[in-house]
């Protein structure tokens, strides 16, 4: 007869029959519990890999309540409960698990029918069927045995239980939170952030070096080929024209309109020169050497700063100051320049040059006063007396070339203080426009108080007088001094009857050492100090007469120029 406190029993599932060395458990005993293959693992740590034969894959233990039978009450029928088959699906839907190499069968308690099978339980949600692991094993059937030990959901122990098996907590396929795919540490957030901030330094770092590299390039490229696109220069913008009064610029701004270009055209000879303005009447003052070439059949053609154009007509001309009027006719809009006092000039005081250079018209040099009273002789080519020009110049530093000549010399209030007329050039001694050769900084101009006089006389008259002491001069003579002569050219006498130089006591052999308290070293000087004056001016002399000086005063006389 049944016993009355078994679990109903499946009649369709077969039980397993116990090994044939399986120990049998004495009855009442309680039964033994199966062991695992290896020893228990205290950290929970999943198995990993497939399961092989030397360390298979523990079974899944799906923790199950104990079925307890319903109580049977006093005076109750004895018989056997209605047995409950659970629903199975169709034998084809199953698939037999495989079976692990070396896994021994559970021992069947003692007392326990072998040819009744246990309750199969329920398929277990989430466990794929037909994976190849082992199910739960299943709990000892049998009459006054005791129950199984049957393990819990969290780990704990049914009734009989002996206590937790460390090895059976660990299920892979409850849902009991992310699995670690790795023993890696978890980086935390702030490391998560300083590994972030140290990949961005980086980046930057290196984005630095990358375009550092590639500006340099490019400059580099840019800086060869001159860029990719027009260059354009950065320039001041517009200014007013107009310049202080003082300065060379302002100077010239204010000349330049009185400023002309001469083209003088002859039988034999051409030149270039420059002349300037004197009054409105169109009377324009140049250099006698300059407009020699025309002769009196020749042309001479006025260019003014502006581009117009007239043909000019001599006045009058001096060889001996080298000085000569010429005049424009039918000219409006004349602008006349100040003429200045060449007394009151110093050394050292700035001027301006103004002229035609090689035939560059308005060109405009500056530079100083270099010296005062220099005594320079120019001309003579044809041999005569009368074609030497004596000059008691104004030296300067300004540059004056073949061209300059007649033109201006300017004070730094735009005055005329003098007209340029020679200069030193290397290869030859001063001459009016003696040579080609430039400037070498050697330049010298006609006092303008001498050409004023000059001017005045030549437009007035059309000659120029010339002062004279009345005596012939010795120019052979190689002492200091000028020596007067002891014959006359002609045969007659050396010292004019009755001439200034008669009358202040002067005889044939007297040699003239200073005029005016200045020293004189030869002829040529002694006739430069003299023509610097004007006829009627007294000069203070000192001669000396065998072996004795001797001062005396001279009344200049007047002579007509040729």
């Amino acid at each position: 007869m049944p016993d009355p406190v078994s679990p109903p029993v499946s009649a369709d599932v077969p039980h397993p029959a116990p090994p044939a060395d399986a120990a049998v458990a004495p009855v009442g005993a309680p039964a033994e519990r199966p062991r695992p293959l290896h020893a228990p693992d205290p950290y929970s740590t999943p198995p990993y890999g497939e399961p092989g034969p030397w360390a298979p894959a523990p079974p899944v233990q799906h923790p199950r309540a104990a079925a307890t039978p319903p109580a049977v009450p006093p005076g109750a029928s004895s018989a056997p409960l209605p047995v409950t088959q659970a629903p199975h699906p169709a034998a084809s839907q199953i698939a037999p698990p495989p079976v692990a190499q070396g896994v021994p069968h559970p021992a069947v308690p003692h007392g326990t029918d072998p040819g009744v099978a246990a309750p199969v339980p329920a398929p277990v949600q989430g466990v794929p069927q037909g994976t190849g692991v082992a199910p739960a094993p299943l709990p000892a059937v049998g009459t006054g045995g005791a129950a199984p030990h049957v393990p819990m959901a969290d780990g704990g122990a049914g009734a009989g239980a002996e206590g937790p098996a460390p090895w059976r907590n660990y299920d892979p396929w409850a849902a009991s939170g992310p699995l670690q795919l790795n023993g890696a540490a978890v980086p935390s957030r702030t490391q998560r952030r300083r590994k972030a901030k140290r990949i961005l330094i980086g980046g930057a770092l290196l984005i630095a070096l990358l375009s550092g590299g590639v500006g340099g390039l490019v400059g580099a490229y840019l800086e060869r080929n001159g860029g990719m696109v027009d260059v354009e220069l950065p320039q001041a913008g517009k200014e007013p024209n107009d310049r202080a009064p003082g300065t060379v610029a302002g100077i010239a701004a204010g000349a330049l309109p009185g400023v002309v270009t001469l083209h003088v055209r002859g039988s034999e000879d051409q030149g270039t020169g420059t002349g300037f303005v004197l009054d409105g009447a169109g009377h324009i003052l140049t250099n006698n050497h300059v407009v020699e070439p025309a002769g009196k059949g020749g042309e001479i053609t006025v260019t003014f700063s502006g581009g117009e154009s007239a043909t000019a007509e001599v006045v009058g001309r001096d060889s001996g100051y080298d000085l000569a009027v010429v005049r424009v006719s039918s000219v409006s809009g004349l602008k006349p320049l100040p003429l200045g006092n060449s007394d009151n000039v110093q050394v050292g005081d700035a001027v301006v040059a103004i002229g035609a250079p090689f035939d560059l018209p308005n060109t405009v040099t500056s530079g100083i006063i270099s010296a005062k009273e220099r005594p320079i002789t120019a001309g003579g080519e044809k041999g005569g007396s009368s074609d030497v020009s004596y000059v008691d110049a104004l030296q300067t530093d300004a540059p004056i070339n073949p061209g300059n000549s007649g033109g201006p010399l300017l004070d730094s209030k735009g005055r005329v203080i003098g007209i340029n007329s020679a200069i030193r050039s290397a290869d030859s001694s001063s001459d009016l426009e003696g040579g080609q050769s430039g400037s070498i900084g050697l330049g010298f101009a006609i006092p303008v108080n001498q050409g004023k006089r000059v001017a005045e006389e030549l437009i007035n008259t059309g000659r120029a007088t010339h002062p004279v002491i009345g005596v012939t001069l010795d120019m052979d003579y190689g002492g200091d001094g000028a020596r007067v002569g002891t014959k006359a050219d002609g045969g007659g006498a050396p010292v004019t009857p009755g001439g200034p130089g008669d009358r202040a006591g002067i005889r044939a052999g007297d040699v003239i050492t200073e005029v005016d308290g200045r020293p004189v070293h030869s002829g040529e000087e002694l006739i430069v100090r003299i023509r610097a004056h004007r006829p009627g001016d007294r000069l203070e002399l000192t001669l000396e007469r065998d072996g004795t000086e001797k001062p005396l005063t001279l009344v200049l006389g007047s002579a007509d120029g040729d």
